[in-house]
């Protein structure tokens, strides 16, 4: 029946028809729930039946242990917080008042720490899939073309690297700059040199840096205020603000985290980059489809462990407590791997060439730890390392691709 709906109106939206300048929202409906009706009928030049609806599907698909972490992880933070002020405010410790109140605070509780997650999670997401949305319809219908998938993808991307208590007018100034400035302008989908989504957080990184870091509180004061401590200070955060004199500080000592909690993500920071686990489940999966570029990944982790091997024993004498921060940690640490799975890769703006790719992300892994290390004012360094490394993306195939020309001319003495 819905098939039919959709054959009968076609008409009233295909050329000449009334509503001849809404195709492209027609068709994106039409293509979302049923296959494309152009399709190639001859398999001449098609190498398998991966089409750009397919990819940005399985790419939402991977990310789905994020989402779930951003909110359990979100509720989890929040309940917390409001068990310590609790337990701060009566004079005892959180388990006995949560015991006594028994109305839904436990911070053990996974229900409750999802549900309550999901209240701050959810309205980013629809934000950002509201407004970022309407401007694909918008470009799409003035130019004509065919609204694209690929937005899935970055309105998936966006709300996991944004504090859960960020303002929802600022969620729509970001993806609204991500999407217009990041991408259209350029062209749309798949003529954007810089990731999209990261071209978003970037701009309210930077314009709105209070909010972004949680320096302002807006819940008042009371026990509520104590939620605020969800987007308070991140690991990477409170060791870039650390000095040390004459013991190395671990992070045990400044944050009471273990690596193992930071690699599951029960710390501080934006709703969908704690876990590195999550993002472990998502590379295989993105990996295992054929869709993720694994090579940049290990490169990634190569160029990280290769960087930060190279401060922590050339670095005795410093103060910065970064510097002390042994390698591993950084794998684990911000959005790191949040950023070297689903940002890095993006097939857009990173390097085509497979060598190329190990570049990339290489250059990538060392300008997260320089920029986390040398720069405490940006600890968290994969941001603007990707962009660094989408900015130099099409350098490093073009000298790639040149290289691999002479090599043939002089093989073939051409």
């Amino acid at each position: 029946m819905l098939r039919k709906l959709l054959d009968r109106l076609h008409p009233t939206f295909a050329k000449g028809g009334r509503f001849e300048r809404l195709y492209p929202l027609y068709e994106a409906i039409d293509t979302f729930l049923y296959t494309p009706p152009d399709i190639t009928r001859q398999a001449s030049h098609v190498r398998d039946g991966m089409d750009l609806k397919r990819m940005m599907s399985l790419v939402v698909l991977a990310l789905a242990p994020c989402f779930f972490m951003a909110m359990h992880n979100t509720g989890y933070q929040a309940n917390f917080a409001v068990a310590e002020a609790l337990g701060k405010q009566m004079d005892t410790w959180r388990e006995p008042v949560l015991t006594a109140l028994g109305r839904g605070h436990d911070y053990k509780s996974f229900l409750d720490n999802f549900i309550y997650g999901a209240l701050f999670f959810l309205p980013v997401y629809i934000v950002t899939m509201t407004v970022g949305g309407l401007w694909e319809v918008l470009f799409a219908t003035v130019r004509g073309h065919e609204i694209n998938e690929g937005f899935l993808v970055t309105g998936a991307l966006f709300p996991l690297t944004l504090p859960p208590t960020i303002p929802l007018w600022q969620v729509a100034i970001g993806i609204s700059f991500g999407v217009v400035i990041g991408k259209e302008i350029f062209g749309g989908t798949g003529k954007n040199f810089l990731n999209p989504a990261l071209t978003a957080r970037a701009f309210l990184y930077f314009a709105y840096a209070s909010e972004i870091s949680s320096e302002t509180n807006r819940w008042g004061e009371g026990v509520w205020a104590a939620a605020d401590g969800i987007t308070g200070a991140t690991p990477l955060s409170a060791l870039a603000a650390a000095k040390v004199e004459t013991v190395a500080p671990t992070m045990a000592a400044l944050t009471d985290l273990t690596w193992w909690e930071c690699f599951i993500g029960y710390t501080q920071g934006s709703m969908g980059e704690t876990s590195t686990l999550a993002c472990l489940i998502g590379a295989a999966i993105l990996i295992a489809v054929g869709v993720g570029a694994w090579r940049i990944m290990v490169g990634c982790v190569v160029g990280t462990l290769g960087t930060g091997s190279l401060l922590w024993m050339t670095g005795s004498g410093s103060d910065n407590a970064l510097v002390h921060l042994a390698p591993h940690w950084h794998l684990v640490l911000g959005g790191f791997a949040f950023g070297a799975v689903f940002m890095a890769t993006d097939p857009v703006s990173a390097a085509m060439t497979d060598t190329g790719r190990w570049i990339y992300g290489i250059l990538i892994g060392v300008m997260t730890v320089l920029v986390r290390v040398i720069n405490p004012a940006f600890p968290e360094g994969i941001m603007l390392a990707i962009l660094f490394g989408n900015v130099m993306a099409p350098l490093i195939d073009y000298y790639v691709i040149q290289a691999n020309i002479k090599r043939r001319i002089a093989r073939y003495a051409t």
